[in-house]
């Protein structure tokens, strides 16, 4: 929201001068706790930056993603690769040594994207309030919590926890929190904050109006993040806390590393302001986007922008050439960030979406197909913008198994198949190969949260529980 407050016959005047008078075509029918919303909905638009994002859109002719490329300026992202036998692993361990030196002086804060809602997964709620751990169902927010205490014991330092929400979930995420305890963080550890938003418009340009009193919004994408965050102040209170570092990742991977040390040690040993994990594709038609060098910028391709033949082409090993998949899971500068956040160079997407609306009558009317333009904008453009940006290998099975789908691939049940599948290999790595009596596993992260503190506590442990039926171990 800007800083300054207007008066109504201002800012309807704008409107009108805009060609967007219709917005307030209902006005002396609202009530007064109407108004007060339509006018602060109203305010939050800048009508100038609308007006060149629809004058952009009209000049090429059909809704497109800015910054329209040829397929000859791509190729391979070189990315930092998991240790195999002896190659990189002394690389790898001075970057966890570099990474935990920096966790051991409170110098990272997390950050989760976490402006859904479960409705794909049949949840009525914020996604991550759903239940997805393979035994005692945990919400996501309760999983990432334990994982943050985990890590906060094990660095001696305090973490904090930023959450991104949406104006659709602000309050019941907080709400949520509230009524866990915070699932046993400090209140004063968890900032929540706002994502923006961007009015839908109609294929004439008109922003479009959810009720007499409503302007039909939606968020602006996760790329907004960098405003979001300055507009919040959650910038300024990190500089000052001395926090340099952002740990960004969304909230449907449940197996995400909320504070990997060898990711944040590659980092800094690099000098990027900003980082990235990658998996290589199961195959060529998986749809997730692409680390490409895109006229020599490292970029984020989306899969549907790569031409199939370039999708499936091998190297003489038998890898795909474009294997580099991305995951959603980055290190940011702090003050990268706030140059992001200060330049607004991150361009909209546009995107023809169903979007109800009202009509001249005041009727609502529900489109069959799409009828209105969404902008949004990815993070993932910001690359190209980064000094020194690099992209490190992360291995599927340990780190991504995201919950997109209510069933089939990516679903409740393959991510949960993915935890339990994760500790049996830690209990084969402490040693128990006779797992065939064993149905879902659950290792709590405050039992422990990776492999070799898992080792620790079953060597160490006197209470071994038998491994059959479903086990919870905290």
């Amino acid at each position: 929201m800007p800083s300054e407050t207007f008066s109504v016959e201002f800012i309807q005047e704008r409107f009108l001068q805009a060609g967007q008078s219709h917005v307030f075509a209902f006005w002396d029918q609202l009530s007064a706790s109407q108004q007060k919303e339509l006018l602060n909905q109203a305010q939050s638009i800048d009508l100038k930056a609308l007006k060149y994002l629809l004058d952009a859109q009209s000049k090429a002719g059909s809704v497109h993603a800015p910054g329209a490329f040829s397929p000859d300026a791509l190729a391979p992202a070189p990315y930092i690769a998991l240790p195999v036998l002896e190659q990189g692993h002394q690389d790898w361990a001075e970057a966890v040594r570099v990474g935990e030196g920096l966790l051991d002086a409170g110098k990272v804060a997390v950050l989760t994207v976490a402006g859904g809602q479960g409705t794909r997964l049949g949840f009525d709620g914020p996604k991550g309030a759903f239940p997805i751990t393979p035994v005692r169902q945990k919400p996501i927010f309760q999983l990432f919590a334990e994982k943050i205490r985990a890590q906060a014991i094990r660095y001696g330092q305090p973490i904090h926890w930023f959450i991104m929400t949406s104006v659709l979930n602000h309050d019941s995420t907080k709400q949520f929190f509230r009524d866990h305890n915070n699932f046993g963080l400090a209140a004063n550890r968890i900032h929540f904050f706002t994502q923006g938003e961007m009015p839908a418009v109609s294929f004439d340009d008109k922003i479009l109006m959810e009720s007499p009193g409503k302007i039909a919004m939606s968020p602006d994408g996760h790329g907004g993040v960098f405003r979001a965050l300055a507009q919040s102040k959650a910038l300024s209170w990190m500089q000052a806390e001395g926090l340099d570092l952002i740990s960004l990742f969304q909230v449907d991977n449940p197996l995400v590393k909320v504070l990997d040390p060898a990711f944040i040690g590659f980092h800094h040993i690099h000098g990027s302001e900003m980082s990235s994990k990658m998996v290589p594709k199961k195959n060529p038609d998986e749809k997730v986007g692409l680390f490409c060098l895109k006229s020599d910028k490292l970029s984020i391709v989306e899969y549907s922008d790569v031409p199939q033949p370039m999708q499936q082409l091998r190297d003489s090993d038998g890898k795909l050439t474009f294997r580099a998949g991305n995951i959603a899971v980055h290190l940011l500068n702090r003050t990268f960030a706030e140059r992001m956040a200060l330049q607004g160079h991150l361009p909209f997407h546009y995107a023809r979406k169903k979007v109800s609306y009202i009509d001249v009558s005041g009727t609502l009317l529900k489109p069959l197909e799409p009828n209105a333009i969404k902008f949004e904008q990815f993070i993932f453009d910001a690359l190209p913008l980064a000094k020194n940006a690099i992209v490190v290998e992360a291995s599927r099975e340990d780190e991504f198994s995201p919950v997109k789908n209510a069933v089939g691939s990516d679903s409740p049940e393959t991510s949960k198949q993915a935890q339990s599948n994760l500790f049996r290999r830690w209990l084969n790595a402490a040693g128990e190969s006779m797992l065939k009596d064993l149905n879902a596993l659950e290792v709590s992260p405050l039992c422990a949260d990776t492999q070799d503190a898992f080792i620790d506590y079953w060597q160490k442990s006197s209470n071994r529980p038998p491994l059959k039926g479903d086990i919870y171990l905290e």
